[in-house]
C-alpha cells in the first residue's frame, strides 16, 4: 500500500506542474495540516484516492470552508483497508486560534477520545500536526511537541506516527525518527511517499490498551 504524506507547504509538482503519473499507484493521501483547502480538493479530484486530513495551526479557514470531498479525522478514527487511523490536529497554544492547545487542553482532547480509541483497541497510524515532545519538535513555544502524545504512543504502540509543523527549512530536519514505543515517526513536510504492509502494524493487546487508556486519561 502506498501512502502520500503532505504537510505545511504545497508541493509545486503536485499542483502547479501536476501530471497524473505523480499520484499513480497512491492508495491513500494523508495531510498533516497547514495546507490550502483548494490544494487538498485538487488532489482528491485528480488523485482518485481518499484524502484524510487534520488541521494545522494556520488552518483557521477550515472552520468556514473545509476541504470538500476530503475526510477530517481530527479527534476520530478512520478505518482504511483494516488500518485504524486516528488524528489529532493543532499545535501548542502561542496565540488565540481554533487549532491551538495547551498541554493540558491536548491531554483533555485525548481523554475525550479515549472511548473511541478503546473501542477499536488502539490505532495503527497516529496523524498529528505537532510532533511528540522530544521527537522532531523545537525549543520555541510555537513548535514544541506535546508530552501527552508520548503517553499515547506508549499505550497504543501504533506502527506509524505522521506529523508536520516543523519545516525542513527550519534546520536540523530529520524525516524519520524511532520512538521508544517502537513507533516509526515521520515528518510529512511538503511531500513524502511511503510503502506499508500489514506486517508493519502488529496489533497491540486490545484489553491492555483499553485498561491503560482509562487509567492514564481518566481525569
Amino acid at each position: 500500500m502506498r501512502l502520500l504524506l503532505l504537510a505545511d507547504e504545497p508541493d509545486k509538482g503536485l499542483w502547479d506542474y501536476f501530471t497524473p503519473d505523480k499520484v499513480k499507484g497512491i492508495d491513500l493521501i494523508i495531510s498533516c495540516g497547514d495546507l490550502p483547502a483548494a490544494y487538498l480538493e485538487f488532489l482528491v479530484t485528480m488523485g482518485h484516492a481518499p484524502v484524510l486530513y487534520i488541521p494545522g495551526n494556520h488552518d483557521d479557514s477550515y472552520t468556514k470552508q473545509p476541504p470538500e470531498g476530503c475526510d477530517c479525522i481530527d479527534g476520530t478514527m478512520y478505518i482504511y483497508k483494516g488500518l485504524r487511523i486516528f488524528g489529532l490536529g493543532g499545535s501548542m497554544r502561542y496565540k488565540p486560534g481554533p487549532y491551538l492547545y495547551s498541554e493540558k487542553e491536548m491531554h483533555a482532547r485525548i481523554r475525550r477520545a479515549k472511548w473511541t480509541i478503546s473501542k477499536f483497541g488502539g490505532m495503527d497510524i497516529f496523524v498529528t500536526h505537532a510532533p511528540a515532545q522530544g521527537y522532531g519538535d523545537l525549543q520555541d513555544l510555537p513548535h514544541q511537541g506535546f508530552s501527552c502524545f508520548n503517553t499515547l504512543l506508549d499505550i497504543c504502540k501504533p506502527g506509524l506516527m505522521l506529523h508536520g509543523h516543523v519545516h525542513a527549512t527550519y534546520g536540523n530536519f530529520q524525516r524519520e525518527r524511532q520512538h521508544p514505543s517502537g513507533t516509526r515517526i515521520i515528518n510529512a513536510y511538503q511531500r513524502h511517499i511511503i510503502e506499508v504492509s500489514e506486517t508493519d502494524f502488529p496489533k497491540a493487546d486490545s484489553a491492555a490498551v483499553r485498561g491503560q487508556m482509562f487509567r492514564q486519561f481518566l481525569f
